[in-house]
């Protein structure tokens, strides 16, 4: 299924948020931590990425191959913890 302009706006407003990587034709991974990271142009043609190392980029989201959620790193307060025996 091809990523659309829609899904992007549906995983950036999904409550609660949960960050997500931005895969690019070019082998690009682009974190977003947190949906005030992230700025869309009125067209929904191009993305602006603010990183959180104060860098940021434009992707012409033409070349979004796919969104990844989750960043692979545990969250606290998700789900059962195991109990210790």
């Amino acid at each position: 299924m091809p990523v659309t302009v829609d899904k992007l706006r549906e995983v950036l407003h999904a409550q609660p948020f949960e960050s997500f990587t931005i895969h690019v034709a070019d082998g690009r991974e682009v974190p977003v931590p947190h949906p005030d990271f992230v700025s869309l142009d009125p067209k929904g043609r191009i993305v602006h990425v603010f990183r959180q190392d104060g860098r940021s980029e434009f992707i012409d989201f033409m070349l979004v191959t796919s969104i990844e959620l989750g960043d692979g790193k545990p969250r606290r307060g998700r789900g059962r913890q195991p109990r210790s025996r």
